[in-house]
């Protein structure tokens, strides 16, 4: 179910705009201030004003490198020339973004990116269950297996045992002595 805005952005577009950067999820402050349609230099104005509501885990700057890696994903850059590293913006940055914005598209756009980060966490939590389920089934079947092969090694060494021992002789009538 594809949820959209009253200006028709898509919860896909604004999730193919979130990246995992230093084991965050992120957004760039071009793609945000393209979301608030703003300018990206009026909300880094906003953010340096307002310095102190953002933490380095609510908001860090880019390392040269990391920009670099992060264009490199993209045949071609919609974001053109910068003359500072782009900031990014966690989760908590992103929220933080709509007091500091104060406009009702800011609002209106977190609310939905919101949401979003929530149903992230969601199919990440659901995933990781899954997968300690599936390592506690790949648990048992390797103890089964284990199990079953001491159970032929055990066969094995009963039968062996048996094979050098003669034939007991039988105490009372045979059918064959009437």
């Amino acid at each position: 179910m594809e949820m959209e805005n009253k200006k028709g952005i898509s919860d896909e577009a604004i999730l193919h705009k979130i990246f995992q950067i230093r084991n965050h999820k992120v957004m760039l402050d071009s793609d945000l201030a393209n979301l608030y349609e703003v300018e990206t230099k009026v909300l880094n104005q906003a953010v340096n004003r307002n310095i102190h509501r953002f933490p380095d885990d609510f908001m860090f700057e880019l390392t040269e490198e990391e920009w670099s890696n992060l264009r490199s994903q993209f045949v071609t850059s919609s974001w053109g020339g910068r003359r500072n590293l782009p900031k990014v913006f966690t989760e908590h940055g992103v929220l933080m973004l709509s007091s500091v914005l104060n406009s009702k598209r800011a609002v209106q756009i977190n609310i939905q990116i919101m949401r979003i980060f929530v149903r992230i966490r969601q199919i990440l939590l659901e995933s990781t269950e899954l997968k300690l389920q599936v390592a506690e089934v790949k648990d048992r079947l390797e103890n089964q297996d284990k199990n079953i092969e001491l159970l032929f090694r055990y066969l094995d060494d009963l039968m062996a045992s048996k094979e050098g021992v003669p034939p007991r002789k039988r105490i009372g009538f045979m059918p064959d002595d009437l």
